[in-house]
């Protein structure tokens, strides 16, 4: 198999990739690692195994930077050419979702602490964990993930790499009880090689292709193109679209809102599910802060029955557009025409003006949360 380096190389000299100087170092790192890694795989059966036990797990690595520079192709590199089987990739909110029906097992199991257990079941047959898009926004993943991390880190050998759009520091900044979530901060940087990624490409602009953002009428070419968009921006393979992975994303005050498609950054609504339904702006701050991209589909035209959907509407594209977030929509109409008449038209006003400007080149290019 190919190293990280040298497939990086390739794409480089192929002109899938722009020269980036912090991009590369980050696939130089990798590809050590990656070598560290394979040490003493060479060696079969029991030899191997004690040589890889005998050694200290290798340094992991934090990959953090704006919204599309690269760390998700960096990460599938990194995943496709390491030469070991005991590895596994995954989203950090399936894999949260995961650790805490695991607690849940455990405690109606066993007595005492749980951390441990759940600890030694997620590092079996594994060496290597690595996560798309770390990101903490309930206190019920932070309270444990200081201790769960550092039972994988020092206890059972496993090597972590993840990507996030924060650096450490950031990480769950201004959160309920955060002072019990610091020591996590510094178990990253105590045991994983920090790189920034923060170079002038954006990736995702790249991966649009010159699409279109906003598609109208609704109807079969619009679902075509918002899910063509999702493809690009995500990697996922269309052939395998039904087992595109859902969310489910905490809202504050003890309620979750449901997700239909969420991965690396991007989700996928409804017009129903968002505005449709009772929601004020923390859901959709929430939904602002932790997607880069969101695709909204069957947008409908609204009437003056329908102020209360179109009043939620204003505060969904006012959340979003003061978060830099990308709006891919399918809907009924251009925005001027959504709502011509009733209840707020004249506010309607300036979410048809931002729904026009984050159509501009100027409003693509900036990076996610850049307004904040």
């Amino acid at each position: 198999m190919t190293g990280m380096l040298a497939r990086y190389e390739a794409l480089l000299t192929a002109g899938e990739l722009r020269p980036d100087a912090e991009q590369r170092a980050a696939a130089a790192r990798l590809d050590a690692l990656q070598r560290e890694l394979e040490l003493g795989q060479e060696k079969p059966g029991l030899l191997g195994k004690l040589l890889r036990r005998k050694a200290k797990n290798p340094r992991g690595a934090y990959l953090w930077g704006g919204v599309g520079r690269g760390k998700s192709m960096l990460m599938d590199l990194f995943h496709q050419t390491l030469a070991i089987p005991e590895k596994r990739r995954v989203h950090f909110h399936a894999f949260m979702l995961e650790v805490h029906a695991l607690m849940r097992e455990v405690r109606q199991s066993e007595s005492g602490d749980p951390i441990p257990l759940v600890a030694a079941r997620l590092a079996q047959g594994l060496r290597v964990l690595a996560f798309d898009e770390m990101v903490v926004n309930n206190s019920a993943d932070a309270m444990i993930m200081s201790r769960l991390f550092r039972a994988l880190m020092m206890d059972e050998g496993v090597t972590v790499v993840t990507t996030s759009n924060r650096a450490p520091s950031e990480l769950y900044k201004d959160g309920l009880n955060r002072e019990h979530f610091l020591p996590f901060i510094a178990l990253i940087e105590q045991e994983m090689d920090v790189l920034a990624l923060n170079g002038p490409v954006d990736y995702r602009l790249q991966r649009l292709g010159g699409m279109a953002t906003w598609h109208t009428p609704l109807g079969a070419e619009a679902t075509a193109q918002v899910r063509e968009a999702f493809f690009r921006l995500t990697d996922y393979a269309p052939e395998d679209a039904a087992h595109v992975p859902s969310g489910e994303l905490d809202v504050g005050g003890g309620r979750t809102l449901f997700v239909p498609k969420s991965l690396k950054g991007v989700a996928v609504f409804s017009f129903k599910r968002l505005c449709g339904e009772a929601r004020g702006a923390a859901d959709y701050l929430a939904i602002a802060r932790t997607y880069h991209t969101v695709i909204l589909v069957g947008v409908p035209v609204m009437g003056p029955d329908q102020r209360n959907e179109a009043a939620r509407f204003v505060t969904l594209i006012d959340a979003l557009y003061e978060h830099n977030v990308i709006l891919l929509a399918a809907a009924a109409a251009e925005p001027e025409a959504l709502y011509a008449a009733g209840d707020g038209r004249f506010e309607f006003d300036r979410t048809i003006s931002r729904l026009m400007e984050m159509q501009s080149a100027d409003y693509l290019a900036k990076g996610h949360g850049a307004g904040e």
